[in-house]
C-alpha cells in the first residue's frame, strides 16, 4: 500500500480542511461535497484524512464491519453473540463513476434465492465503507440513480438491496466526502442539499505558496516515506486532538440563543426545508469541540453557516455559491444575546474563541501550499478563470474599443428566463441515462425480456417462471419449489429517458443585434439551457458573426459554463450562417467519435438570413442538408420580428429535415404551436415539442 500524503504537510486551504476534520469530528454532519478547480488538492485532501481516522474495532470475520458492543441484529453474517472483536484502521474507499448499482449496494444471487430459499449476497461499497470513509470523485458525474441510492444511505444509515420481493438490509454509516469540477456539470440542487458542508478551493495566486506546493510535493515524489516520516509527530498530534473532540462532542451545550441565531441565519437566506437548521446546528457544536469548548458561541455558528449555507441557498443553476458575510454578520447581531453572561450556552457579546478559534488547531503552516496547488480563497468564491456566473448588475460592457468592427455592439443582457416546450431526439437510444429523449436504460418501465449477457441485475420473474416450466418433469421435480437453472434466468429489458447533446448554433449577427431582440434571444437560449440542465444533457455552444464561426464552448456538461459564455456574447457584422452550420458539423462528427452513445440535437438560434461571402444562401443550404443526410435531429428558433416576415427560418428548417418554431411557441405555456412537430432528420420520423 503506498503512503499517504500527509494532512498537515498541506499548506493553505483551511476550508478544506476544516469541513473534513469536522466530519471526522462528528459524521452526523453529514459529509462535505469540495468544489473547486482541477489541481487544488481535493483528492490528495481526502486521502490523506483517511490516515487520521481512528482505529475501529469490529466483529471478527463479518464482512459488515459490526462493532462488537453494539452488533447490528439485521446483519447478513450475523447473529453476533459474544463475537470477539479485532482492531483495524478505519477504511477509505472510493466510489469509482463509472461503478454498477451491484457493485454499489451489493448484489443478491437470484438463481439461489428463487431454487433454494437462500439469500446469498455479495456485499458492496456501503458495505465496504461501513464506520469508515466513502469518497466519490467526480461526484457529479456520477450517474443520478446511484446518487439517489448513495445519499439514501447516507441519510438512513443503511443499505437496501431487493430483487424481485427478496430483500437485504444492512448498515452503512459512512462518512460521506464528494468533490467536483464545476467546469464539468452541477450536482442537481436537491442532492446538494444531501451533503451537509460544502468548500470551494482554488489555486493559490501567491508565488511563495505555489513554490511551497513544488518543493514538497517533490520532496513527497522522490521518497514517500521519508516525507511522511518528517510529518509523523503532527499528524500524531492532529489524530488525538481528534480523539478529544469526539469524547468532548456529547458534552457541548447548544442554547437556546445559538439556536435562534441558527434559525434566523436560515431564515434570512431563505434556504428550503429545515435540513440546512439541523445541519447548521451540528456543525456549530463540533467546532465548539474542535476548539476544546463546551459551549456554542456566536462564531461558532457564522463558520457552520459559512459551509452549510453557500450551496443551499442557490435558486436557479445559474446562481454561482456563495454567502454574503455582511448580511449574515448583520442576522446574527439582530439575534445576539441581550443578556451578558446568561450562562445558557447561546454565546456572549464579546466571545474568546481562544488562541484556536473555531477552526483552530489545525498545525501551524509554514509560508507555502499544498501538494498539488491548494491556496485559499476568503470570498469562498475561487478565482477561476471563467467568468462570474450570476449576471452582473451593471447593464452592459464597455464598448468596443477603436480598431475593431464598427458594426459590433456590446453584449446585451439575457432576458428573464422561462419554462420551455419538450424538445426531444426521435426513435430509441441507448444513451447516457437522462430525462429527455426515449432509450434503452437500466431503470424505466419493463418492455421486454431477454436472456442475460453476463451478470442478472434485473430480473424479469415471470419470463424466468415460463422459461423454467416446460422442464420440471425432466429436471425430476417432486416437491413444491421450482428448479430453476442459470439457463432459464431472463434479464428485463426496460425503457427509460436518455440525456443528449444539445449543440446551440447562435446567429450573433447584425440583424440579430437589436438590443431588444438580442436580449430576448438570450433569455430563451438561457431557458434552453435551463431545460438542458434539468434533463441532465450536455451542451456546447457555436456562435457566428463577421466572417467566421467559433466554438464558444465545445460540449460539456456545465451548464453554467455554457449560461455564462452566453452572457458575454457580443453582436455585429454579416451573417455567415453556412460557416456556423459547418463548425456544428465539425464539433458534433468529433464529439460521435468520443461518445457515440450520445444522440445529439441541434438547436440553430436565428432569423434564417444569410449574408457576406458568394452566394450566401445557397451555401447556407448545402451546409444545412449534411446535417440531413447523417440523421441529425435538429430544431430552428425564429428570431424574425416584426409584421412583415420572409420565413427564412422555416425555409432553413426544411433544409434541415427538422422544423422551426418561433419564440412565442417556444414558451411550454404559450396556446400558440400546442403541438409542434420537429422532425429526425433524414428518417422521416417525428417527434412532439409540447
Amino acid at each position: 500500500m503506498s503512503t499517504p500524503y500527509p494532512f498537515t504537510a498541506l499548506v493553505g486551504q483551511d476550508d478544506l480542511r476544516l469541513g473534513l476534520l469536522l466530519n471526522a469530528v462528528s459524521p452526523a454532519v453529514g459529509g462535505v461535497l469540495v468544489r473547486g478547480e482541477k489541481g487544488t488538492a481535493k483528492s490528495t485532501a481526502v486521502r490523506a484524512l483517511a490516515a487520521l481516522m481512528p482505529r475501529v474495532s469490529v466483529v471478527d470475520g463479518c464482512r459488515f464491519s459490526c462493532d462488537p458492543g453494539a452488533p447490528d441484529p439485521a446483519c447478513p453474517d450475523g447473529p453476533h453473540q459474544e463475537a470477539g472483536g479485532v482492531s483495524r484502521d478505519a477504511r477509505m474507499v472510493e466510489l469509482p463513476v463509472g461503478a454498477s448499482e451491484d457493485r454499489l449496494v451489493g448484489a443478491l444471487d437470484i438463481e439461489r434465492a428463487l431454487a433454494d430459499g437462500v439469500k446469498a449476497f455479495e456485499p458492496g461499497l456501503l458495505a465496504d465503507a461501513h464506520r469508515g470513509i466513502l469518497y466519490v470523485d467526480e461526484v457529479n458525474l456520477l450517474h443520478d440513480h446511484l446518487v439517489d441510492l448513495l445519499l439514501d444511505a447516507a441519510a438512513m444509515g443503511a443499505s437496501y438491496v431487493e430483487r424481485e420481493g427478496v430483500s437485504v438490509r444492512h448498515a452503512a454509516r459512512f462518512l460521506l466526502v464528494g468533490t467536483m469540477n464545476p467546469e464539468e456539470g452541477e450536482l442537481r440542487p436537491q442532492l446538494l442539499d444531501r451533503f451537509g458542508l460544502t468548500v470551494e478551493v482554488a489555486a493559490s495566486r501567491d508565488t511563495d505558496q505555489r513554490v511551497e506546493v513544488v518543493r514538497r510535493r517533490l520532496a513527497y515524489d522522490d521518497d514517500p516515506a521519508a516525507f511522511a516520516a518528517k510529518w509523523a509527530g503532527e499528524e500524531g498530534v492532529l489524530r488525538e486532538r481528534i480523539v478529544a473532540a469526539r469524547a468532548l462532542l456529547p458534552h457541548v451545550r447548544l442554547g437556546d440563543d445559538a439556536l435562534r441565531q441558527i434559525a434566523a441565519t436560515c431564515a434570512a437566506f431563505e434556504v428550503d426545508g429545515m435540513r440546512a437548521d439541523i445541519v447548521m446546528a451540528r456543525t456549530a457544536t463540533a467546532l465548539a469541540a474542535w476548539a476544546g469548548r463546551e459551549d456554542v458561541q456566536e462564531e461558532d455558528v457564522r463558520q457552520a453557516a459559512l459551509l452549510a449555507l453557500p450551496h443551499r441557498r442557490r435558486r436557479n443553476p445559474f446562481d454561482a455559491p456563495g454567502l454574503d458575510e455582511d448580511k449574515l454578520d448583520e442576522t446574527l447581531e439582530q439575534n445576539a444575546p441581550q443578556d451578558e453572561g446568561d450562562g445558557d450556552g447561546g454565546g456572549d457579546d464579546d466571545p474568546d474563541p481562544g488562541p484556536d478559534g473555531p477552526g483552530g488547531g489545525i498545525p501551524p503552516q509554514q509560508d507555502g501550499g499544498g501538494p498539488d496547488a491548494p491556496g485559499r480563497d476568503e470570498s469562498q468564491q475561487g478565482d477561476t478563470p471563467e467568468p462570474p456566473l450570476d449576471r452582473p448588475e451593471q447593464p452592459e460592457q464597455q464598448p468596443a474599443p477603436s480598431g475593431q468592427a464598427a458594426a459590433e455592439q456590446p453584449a446585451a443582457r439575457a432576458a428573464e428566463p422561462f419554462r420551455t416546450k419538450m424538445l426531444s431526439v426521435p426513435g430509441l437510444g441507448e444513451g447516457a441515462a437522462g430525462r429527455r429523449s426515449r432509450a434503452r436504460t437500466e431503470h424505466g418501465r419493463t418492455t421486454g425480456a431477454v436472456r442475460p449477457r453476463g451478470a442478472l441485475t434485473k430480473l424479469h420473474l415471470a419470463a424466468t417462471v415460463q422459461a423454467a416450466a416446460p422442464h420440471q418433469h425432466a429436471r425430476g421435480r417432486t416437491g413444491r419449489g421450482l428448479v430453476v437453472r442459470r439457463d432459464d434466468l431472463r434479464q428485463a429489458t426496460r425503457e427509460g429517458r436518455e440525456g443528449n447533446l444539445v449543440l446551440f448554433v447562435v446567429d450573433a449577427s447584425g440583424s440579430m443585434a437589436a438590443r431588444q431582440r438580442m436580449g430576448a434571444v438570450k433569455g430563451a437560449v438561457l431557458s434552453l439551457l435551463l431545460d438542458a440542465y434539468q434533463r441532465r444533457d450536455k451542451v456546447g455552444l457555436v456562435t457566428f458573426r463577421g466572417k467566421e464561426a467559433e466554438v464558444a464552448l465545445p460540449p460539456t456538461s456545465s451548464v453554467d459554463a455554457a449560461a455564462a459564455r452566453l452572457e458575454l456574447l457580443p453582436t455585429g457584422g454579416r451573417t455567415p450562417l453556412a460557416a456556423g452550420l459547418l463548425k456544428a458539423h465539425d464539433v458534433l462528427r468529433v464529439e460521435k467519435l468520443r461518445d457515440p452513445s450520445r444522440r445529439p440535437l441541434l438547436v440553430v438560434v436565428t432569423d434564417g438570413r444569410a449574408t457576406g461571402g458568394p452566394e450566401p444562401v445557397a451555401l447556407a443550404g448545402r451546409a444545412a442538408r449534411l446535417h440531413e443526410a447523417e440523421g441529425v435531429a435538429s430544431v430552428v428558433v425564429d428570431c424574425e420580428f416584426g409584421l412583415v416576415r420572409l420565413g427564412l427560418a422555416a425555409e432553413l428548417a426544411r433544409e434541415l429535415g427538422g422544423s422551426a418554431v418561433t419564440l412565442d411557441e417556444l414558451r411550454a405555456d404559450s396556446i400558440a404551436g400546442l403541438v409542434k412537430d420537429v422532425q429526425g432528420a433524414g428518417r422521416g420520423a417525428s417527434r412532439k415539442v409540447a
